[in-house]
């Protein structure tokens, strides 16, 4: 009897405790790698010598939305 409640309360706490690291880990990460948004895809344009069009931009968002 006491075997089986054990199970079930290590069982719950292991799942509470994952979902938290994996939490803190997937925060961590993307604090590290934040995904490109319109600015940064502006931004290294102007780097490679283009002049970025609103409608470029646009257009590069969109492809990779849709590669996702």
């Amino acid at each position: 009897m006491w075997y089986v409640l054990v199970a079930i309360v290590a069982l719950a706490l292991g799942a509470v405790g994952g979902f938290f690291l994996a939490r803190k880990y997937m925060q961590d990460y993307l604090k590290k790698n934040p995904p490109i948004n319109e600015d940064m895809l502006r931004s290294m344009m102007m780097s490679m010598g283009q002049k970025p069009s609103e409608k470029k931009i646009r257009q590069m968002m969109q492809q990779m939305k849709n590669q996702k």
